[in-house]
């Protein structure tokens, strides 16, 4: 099995496009310790032929042009046979509209999720067989492999959540993702408001775990000046702090645990940073674009 990072940013991607924060600063210089990423997206392989999407970002277009891996074999193909969604953020399916022209393939989430897609009817256009997945049951994939998804806990859409939104919901609208084939197994959890028993025990079974990693503490948007809310009230577990990831990542037996969907703001973002530094020398990792892991 083989996964590529597509994107490896959350919404807004690395430099954000209205942002000079410190951080992306030093991405707009070129500077080599703060490369650009795109918004989060992974692929996943069994075959090397036929590949699974996990959440289709606004980016989806150029990361598919910077994937050989993804590119056409002939005239109207694609190896892009499945898409699986963990939730209906804008950043996580606006990518869709990207894959509307006639190439038919999967589209797989819980149902709160296209139910949300649903009622957008400019997302009728993109040629999708919608699958309905059930929480926690396996979903066979075309290669092969099989996709299991499982509510985590986070929240509405930004765009759904109304004025007294429902934090910590387990009822589907936030997924973590597995894939597995052959005896070994990819757990992608790119938004996770706190760690829940199925989290935790999702995340002990996986060989290869990537995992929100947003904000590395959890006012650093209000700190920054860049916004109100904290990575919690976002749906966004921080890295640092009461109750923040990295203590439990450090003490899981999972051979590879890497960070993913790194906001803008996320210092970690810089090669040698302290917060870099305290994540690698927790015995994690931090994703880049292009990023590939084999199993």
């Amino acid at each position: 099995m083989k996964a590529i990072v597509l994107g490896a940013a959350a919404g807004g991607g690395f430099p954000q496009w209205n942002c000079q924060c410190q951080v992306c600063a030093l991405a707009w210089s070129r500077d080599s310790r703060a490369p650009w990423r795109t918004q989060s997206s992974l692929a996943v392989t069994l075959d090397g032929e036929s590949w699974a999407v996990l959440n289709a970002s606004p980016d989806l277009g150029s990361q598919i042009r910077a994937t050989q891996a993804l590119w056409p074999h002939r005239a109207r193909h694609s190896p892009i046979g499945t898409v699986i969604l963990s939730s209906a953020e804008i950043d996580h399916v606006a990518g869709l509209l990207s894959l509307r022209e006639r190439h038919p393939f999967d589209l797989i989430a819980l149902a709160p999720v296209l139910e949300a897609l649903d009622a957008n009817p400019m997302l009728g256009a993109v040629p999708a067989r919608r699958v309905t997945a059930t929480a926690s049951a396996p979903v066979t994939l075309a290669d092969g492999l099989t996709a299991e998804l499982f509510p985590v806990p986070g929240k509405a859409p930004l765009y759904l959540e109304g004025d007294d939104p429902q934090l910590g919901s387990e009822a589907g609208e936030t997924a973590g993702i597995r894939i597995s084939g052959r005896g070994r197994s990819i757990v992608y959890i790119p938004g996770c408001a706190a760690l829940s028993a199925s989290v935790r025990a999702q995340a002990d079974g996986a060989d290869v775990l990537f995992f929100d990693g947003t904000l590395f503490t959890d006012d650093e948007m209000i700190r920054a000046g860049l916004g109100e809310k904290t990575g919690r009230r976002m749906g966004h577990l921080p890295i640092t702090g009461p109750g923040g990831s990295l203590p439990w990542l450090a003490g899981l037996p999972t051979a590879r645990k890497i960070y993913i969907h790194l906001n803008n703001t996320n210092p970690a973002l810089i090669e040698g940073s302290p917060e870099r530094l305290m994540i690698e020398a927790s015995g994690v990792e931090v994703a880049y674009d292009g990023m590939e892991v084999e199993l």
